[in-house]
């Protein structure tokens, strides 16, 4: 009899795909029934063998169990565990909320005196104020809101207008004081502050706010008068701050300071933290590991202190380097000792703080930056008790506990974003998420930068290396406007925080070519034509309002003449002509444009430098003649 190998005794046919207890254990059976045919037989229910049998195959169904489970609860869109995708979206950039604060349009208004006679009489804006973003403001059902910018009654643009209108008159007839208004968003959320106390300093201390649904930290201040910022992640030391254009701050761009009332900069500081929220849904703040003598700033990368901490580094090209290790840093921020800090948060209602219109009526606390102008200390007094709200719309927006689908979708659509700048879009919408204070920006285009071809001077190729950024504003009348110096500053400081760093961005002016537009139409008979003729220029006007223009955009005469056709008590549309109005004694920009040969096909192109079309003047610009057969 031939000597079985062992080669034979190990080579098992076994299958790896089992799951669950019952696969498992027919499994079994079977591969006892195959290769131990004569050692056992009884698979009856009730037999030991039987036992053993099933308590393995319960314990390969558990195991499996927790694999699954583990891989799954690994994936954002498969993981069904709240701390899991807590971490998951925490990690990918995305800050989960327990709910979601209502917002409102808040009307602030406030009085000034007159100063002038006669027709002469007019506000005296040395009194206008200036307010801090947080005034905190409430209803009579102790339900808090709190503005998330500042308020600037000295300033007035078409995107932040100051409503000026009479408030009182004396018996003579004369202005005694007049009421200015401005609109600002408010969030909805009471304030509320703690304290912690801090000794010896710890590794990335934490500390946890005792208090469910936090919507914001406000502020973090130690016990020195220090503020502490937050940032998303603690490697970054830069944050964003912003500085009245004032002389005593930039008095080179303080000129602009009344179309650009802020400059925006960036801090360095090591007094940083990040916040996340915890399974239980209370946030936790997280801080450096640093000392203040040992700062990030202060230590620079260099031969003796890469890699600092690697056991395993040698100076050779195939040993891999984690880049966090490789840029030496040892704090990633303070960590708070010897000082107590007090944090300042606010507490939302979610679905309760969407109240109604005419509602919010009571200013709770106001913060006015001090005037630079000499004036009355007791009439600045009565002026900042003057200061009424009023939101003449429901609040809306606000949410209970969000669901955890609709966290996973957001937590993905962030990450797919990356909050960066890459393509010509993202460049154009950040440009138009920048602050309203640090300058509006109307319209923006983008396109490569071209530079002169080196083997021929007429000839030109895209520079790869750099975009062109054109930008325009608004001036107190909506009308375009080249951007001033402050502004472009602000955005070439807002664009860096999203920019890739290979990008250099080139911020210019694109030219302005002020049209006119003169047509001609038959009405239909028994219509008034004085009154289709009407119906016809206001129609154009809203077709040529500012908001819809855009640069480098053609104008289609055929959609002009569809639109007026479309309209009541027109029979035909004889002719469209679009006129280049370049006057700058009228107050036109003065740019020449050949719209003749410009036009191909009924289709008006602008000129091959960036430019735009406007019509400034509506009202004079738009000429309509009503002809007869």
């Amino acid at each position: 009899m031939g000597r079985t190998s062992l080669t034979d005794k190990v080579n098992r046919e076994v299958k790896y795909t089992n799951k669950d207890f019952g696969e498992l254990r027919r499994s079994l059976i079977n591969h006892a029934k195959n290769y131990f045919p004569n050692t056992y037989s009884d698979f009856n229910e009730s037999s030991p063998g039987m036992m053993m049998i099933e308590q393995a195959a319960y314990v390969g169904d558990v195991l499996n169990f927790y694999a699954d489970t583990q891989l799954q609860e690994s994936f954002l869109y498969t993981v069904n565990e709240k701390i899991n995708l807590y971490n998951l979206a925490q990690g990918m950039g995305y800050k989960p909320k327990t709910l979601v604060p209502a917002q409102v349009d808040l009307d602030v208004m406030q009085l000034v005196p007159a100063i002038g006679a006669g027709t002469e009489t007019k506000p005296d804006f040395n009194y206008a104020l200036i307010i801090n973003e947080g005034m905190q403001v409430s209803t009579a059902g102790d339900k808090y809101f709190r503005t998330v910018s500042p308020i600037n009654f000295k300033y007035s643009s078409s995107l932040d207008p100051t409503e000026v209108s009479v408030y009182s008159v004396l018996q003579d007839g004369t202005v005694e004081y007049y009421i200015l208004k401005k609109c600002v968003k408010a969030v909805e959320g009471e304030l509320l502050s703690s304290t912690y106390t801090f000794t010896d300093p710890k590794l990335y201390d934490k500390i946890v706010i005792q208090d469910s649904n936090v919507s914001e930290i406000v502020s973090i201040t130690d016990s020195d008068g220090e503020n502490w910022y937050e940032v998303p992640y603690l490697a970054q030391d830069l944050v964003p701050m912003s500085m009245r254009n004032v002389p005593f701050n930039d008095p080179e761009l303080a000129q602009y300071g009344d179309s650009t009332p802020y400059l925006l900069c960036y801090n360095q500081t090591e007094r940083r933290y990040v916040t996340r929220l915890r399974k239980d849904e209370l946030l936790e703040i997280q801080f450096g590991a640093g000392l203040g003598q040992e700062a990030d700033e202060e230590i620079l990368p260099n031969p003796y202190n890469v890699a600092i901490g690697l056991d395993y580094f040698k100076r050779v090209e195939d040993v891999s380097i984690d880049p966090m290790n490789f840029l030496y840093t040892k704090t990633y921020g303070r960590a708070p000792n010897d000082t107590t800090l007090t944090v300042t948060y606010t507490k939302s209602s979610g679905l309760d703080g969407n109240v109604r219109s005419n509602t919010i009526d009571s200013v709770q606390n106001i913060d006015v930056v001090n005037p630079i102008e000499n004036v009355n200390s007791t009439v600045l007094q009565s002026i900042v008790d003057s200061v009424t709200v009023n939101n003449p719309q429901s609040a809306y927006g606000g949410l209970n506990k969000k669901d955890l689908d609709v966290i996973r979708e957001e937590s993905m659509s962030h990450f797919a974003a990356q909050n960066r700048a890459v393509t010509k879009e993202d460049y154009i919408l950040r440009c138009y998420t920048m602050p309203d204070r640090f300058g509006a920006i109307a319209k923006a285009y983008v396109e490569q930068d071209l530079q002169i071809s080196k083997w021929n001077d007429k000839d030109v190729i895209p520079n790869p290396y750099a975009l062109n950024l054109y930008i325009l504003t608004f001036n107190g009348e909506g009308q375009f406007v080249p951007a001033n110096i402050a502004i472009k500053e602000n955005l070439r400081q807002y664009l860096r925080q999203y920019r890739l760093m290979t990008d250099a961005i080139n911020i210019k002016d694109p030219f302005i070519i002020n049209i006119g537009i003169n047509y001609e139409l038959v009405t239909r008979p028994d219509t008034n034509s004085h009154e289709v003729l009407l119906r016809c220029n206001n129609r154009l006007i809203e077709l040529f309002q500012q908001k819809n223009m855009d640069i480098n955009a053609p104008i289609m005469l055929s959609k002009l003449r569809t639109e007026i056709d479309k309209l009541d008590g027109v029979q035909s549309v004889q002719n469209v002509e679009i006129i280049n109005l370049y006057d700058t004694n009228l107050g036109y920009s003065g740019n020449v444009y050949p719209l003749a040969e410009a036009t191909r096909n009924q289709v008006v192109y602008p000129s091959k430098d960036p430019s735009i079309f406007e019509v400034k003047f509506p009202k004079m610009d738009i000429q309509g003649r009503v002809i007869d057969l």
